[in-house]
């Protein structure tokens, strides 16, 4: 066996197929959100970030990066272990207490990452309750996934977004049967929202619990920005909450929020969060300035999503190929994977925007796309050239299939 050549074939079958991804050499400008160095060849150039999932710019917020300071004087580095073995800071129990009190549960579990949360909880549910069957929204991340069929148990996939299916694929059980419905609150791809009030509706009829990944409007949605379960008023009827300290809230890892007894049990069975070095005080300490910042303040999420309606209909003015989204989240569809790796190194290589190619396994073949991810930040001037450039590269391609998918 030739494993180098092994590695190599399936690295050229990537190549051909236009979804080898590439990383960009990037270095964010502190103050100066979305702006970064480009490093390439040696040399440094200014771009503009579109593709950032700091969303509000908080991973730059003063107060964040004073708590960061304050934390790494006082406590150093690393964790120093496991959380069961000397990784348990205050930090990190200040954290989780914030993180309870703003989705209004008894008690929520610090992960590493959203991604780890999500295998090791949904796993370890499906283990805790013999013969659970997991409902699973099609569209769900790949870490659901991933949690999903770790747990090796039963799987009925539904419809994305749709009660109807879900409804009849719940009434084939015993009500008694234990049974988990695992969805989204925004989908980070397409950008829609589900109806969670009407899930979980569902989930107290059938005596199931439910499981809402909010990665992507934890700290965006809400009064207090527990996410959209927050601002629809159902955050109450929610078992689970899955969220992330990597987007909204600008620093790094992942977590769930639920009932004392729940995430105790997952504390307990996971590997996941068992077997892992803790996240470093320094970080826990970012997030939950972070956290108690946007508790405090709407200022933010109101021009976030001010930001985001107007650079839609500023793309949709142009004739772009935007998807409809109820949310902050902008596709623009391409429909072809090497077409959409052109357009993006064009954008970064001629005109100093960065946005990253979305291919497939992210998204379905013949439906690649760029993601633009519009901050508070981000200036008339910066979305007028943006939106102009867009425009230039579109009118030198055909755009039927791209038009035709963005407005499904």
């Amino acid at each position: 066996m030739n494993y180098e050549q092994g590695f190599q074939v399936r690295i050229d079958a990537l190549h051909a197929e236009g979804r080898y991804r590439v990383f960009a050499d990037i270095i964010r400008q502190r103050g100066a959100f979305p702006k970064a160095e480009h490093l390439r060849g040696g040399a440094h150039r200014s771009v503009t970030v579109w593709c950032s999932n700091d969303y509000l710019g908080m991973g730059q917020h003063p107060v964040v990066l004073a708590a960061m300071h304050e934390a790494l004087d006082t406590a150093g580095a690393g964790s120093g272990g496991t959380r069961n073995i000397s990784g348990t800071t205050h930090y990190h129990v200040e954290l989780e207490a914030e993180l309870a009190d703003l989705h209004g549960k008894e008690s929520a579990l610090l992960f590493t990452s959203a991604y780890v949360a999500n295998d090791a909880a949904i796993a370890t549910l499906v283990k805790l309750l013999p013969g659970c069957v997991i409902f699973s929204d099609e569209k769900n991340h790949a870490s659901l996934i991933a949690g999903i069929r770790h747990g090796g148990g039963q799987k009925e996939i539904w419809r994305h977004n749709n009660i109807k299916d879900l409804e009849a694929k719940l009434s084939k059980y015993p009500r008694h049967a234990p049974k988990l419905i695992v969805f989204e609150s925004v989908y980070s791809m397409d950008g829609h929202i589900a109806p969670i009030a009407e899930v979980c509706a569902l989930a107290k009829k059938y005596n199931a619990l439910t499981y809402l990944d909010e990665v992507h409007g934890v700290g965006l949605y809400g009064a207090r920005g527990a996410g959209v379960a927050e601002r629809d008023g159902a955050m109450d009827q929610v078992d689970i909450i899955n969220g992330t300290l990597a987007k909204g809230f600008g620093v790094m890892g992942g977590y769930i929020a639920g009932s004392r007894a729940c995430c105790d049990a997952i504390r307990s069975y996971a590997a996941g969060f068992i077997f892992t070095t803790s996240l470093a005080p320094v970080i826990a300490a970012g997030a939950r300035a972070s956290i108690r910042h946007l508790k405090a303040s709407s200022a933010e999420r109101v021009l976030h999503q001010q930001r985001a309606i107007t650079l839609k209909q500023r793309l949709t003015d142009a004739g772009l190929p935007v998807m409809r989204s109820q949310s902050h989240i902008v596709p623009v569809i391409v429909g072809d994977p090497v077409h959409c790796k052109a357009i993006t190194d064009l954008l970064l290589d001629d005109y100093a925007i960065y946005v990253q190619p979305i291919n497939y396994p992210t998204v379905a073949r013949g439906s690649e796309r760029i993601r633009l991810t519009p901050s508070p930040v981000h200036t008339d001037a910066q979305m007028d050239y943006l939106v102009d450039t867009l425009s230039h590269l579109w009118s030198r391609c055909p755009m039927s299939q791209a038009m035709a998918i963005a407005a499904q």
